[in-house]
């Protein structure tokens, strides 16, 4: 395999991989932990 394919598809999977974490983050089970920042500081 060509190097340069082997990278394309390496950084496309990282890329996917972090993606995929972060909106299980914002809208899974761990969102119940997050705050709002607009909420804590009401003026």
């Amino acid at each position: 395999m060509e190097p340069a394919v082997f990278l394309g598809i390496s950084l496309g999977t990282v890329l996917v991989a972090i993606t995929g974490y972060s909106i299980y983050t914002a809208f899974g089970p761990p969102s119940a932990d997050l705050g709002d920042p607009f909420e804590d500081h009401e003026d």
